[in-house]
């Protein structure tokens, strides 16, 4: 049973770490996708709706010199307010968020501004660890995407609750599918691993040889793969310092016999853009001054052959430069044999990041099992690490 189910709220103060890091509009600043919001929503309503009130904690951006306006959380206030249905108050500094909170009554939501405009938020500050836990009287993390960062209001603040910390259903449900894939995966597994370069995914294929079955290559980290078995790849992107590693990593899957598919063929462009000159050609033999931008037909085709036998998918990574049309038809058809595979029975679990995005541009998230909210940490998940925003709260 959840914790947070087991839980009293009643008349108590809830501080929620939430992942609020949402898209906003370049010119108006409106929230462009509430994904986020909404998947935060039935941990804040279950403690309004069982007699407490909510102190919501989230990060914004990346501010480099202190507050700046378009890293604000009031930009996101209005969306949050009309999803909420339930009163919302705002604060702008932390001093008025420990005095407003404490005036706090159930059925109230408090949001405070970006965690990340309060100095040691990043540091892991102790100090600012205590202070948000003035604001509360329990602490439920329920930012995923947030959980692999040792900060002050994901890891720190847990300290200072020893019997009143929890994970939220969202953080639940992010794990439990993630142990879905990870712990006795429904056979034939297959691991689509794409995106730009090989040194960011090393980790994740190294850990996934003892646990899938088939590990699909594709993305500009392809290429380096392609150059380790002495293949021409023109102006491709390739991480030279990983040759060797990527030769070890063929040799390994070899071994433990699993099956890794690389792009036989590839689109190419002369130059890196949208409105490039295109072709495509085999995969080991790229004419210098040109690039491989997506797969080829020849491997979406075999591509979807090895997905569609399968029982469990995990897909981390786009194919290519999907975000540019002449270069998304390999994103587009390997989404679509996701979605075509989840309808046969195989548990899908997609990997946010670029994969959510990609998931969601070809309008296919309900076709899917799991679209996961947080990129980085699921990867790291992936890796084998410990989280510690979740570690914190054992």
């Amino acid at each position: 049973m959840s914790q947070m189910k087991s839980y009293s709220f009643q008349g108590k103060r809830a501080i929620i770490r939430v992942d609020f890091n949402v898209p906003l509009h370049k010119e108006t600043l409106e929230v462009q996708d509430d994904k986020r919001i909404k998947a935060a929503l039935p941990t804040i309503k279950w403690v309004l709706n069982h007699g407490g009130s909510v102190v919501l904690l989230s990060h914004f951006g990346r501010p480099k010199n202190g507050p700046e306006d378009r890293f604000s959380l009031r930009h996101v206030f209005g969306r949050l307010q009309d999803l909420l249905e339930a009163p919302l108050g705002f604060s702008a500094t932390l001093e008025e968020g420990i005095l407003r909170s404490k005036e706090l009554i159930a059925g109230e939501v408090l949001l405070l501004e970006n965690v990340r405009f309060f100095d040691g938020e990043t540091d892991n500050s102790s100090s600012l660890s205590a202070e948000f836990a003035k604001l509360g009287d329990c602490f439920i993390n329920d930012a995923f995407g947030s959980a692999h960062r040792a900060h002050s209001s994901t890891a720190g603040i847990a300290s200072f609750f020893p019997n009143d910390r929890m994970m939220g259903f969202l953080m639940e449900e992010e794990l439990n599918n993630a142990q879905r894939v990870l712990s006795n995966p429904s056979r034939p597994f297959t691991a689509i691993i794409g995106g730009a370069k090989v040194s960011d995914k090393m980790l994740i294929i190294e850990n996934l040889l003892s646990i899938a079955s088939d590990i699909i290559i594709g993305g500009g980290m392809a290429y380096t793969f392609a150059k380790a078995l002495g293949g021409q790849i023109g102006n491709s992107l390739v991480e030279e310092d990983r040759l060797e590693n990527v030769k070890t990593i063929l040799s390994k899957a070899k071994q433990l016999g699993v099956k890794l598919h690389l792009p036989q063929d590839s689109v190419i462009a002369d130059s890196f853009s949208a409105d490039a000159l295109t072709q495509i050609t085999s995969s080991h033999q790229i004419p210098e001054g040109w690039m491989g931008l997506d797969i080829g037909p020849n491997s979406i085709d075999d591509f979807k052959k090895v997905i569609l036998s399968s029982k469990t998918v995990l897909w981390n990574g786009p194919m290519g430069v999907f975000e540019w049309g002449p270069f998304s038809l390999g994103t587009r058809n390997i989404a679509l044999a996701v979605a075509e595979a989840t309808a046969l029975g195989a548990y899908s679990l997609i990997g946010g990041g670029d994969s959510a995005s990609a998931i969601a541009q070809f309008e296919l998230l309900d076709r899917v099992s799991y679209v996961s909210t947080g990129g980085g940490a699921l990867l790291e998940l992936f890796e084998g690490k410990e989280l510690p925003g979740i570690k914190a709260l054992g």
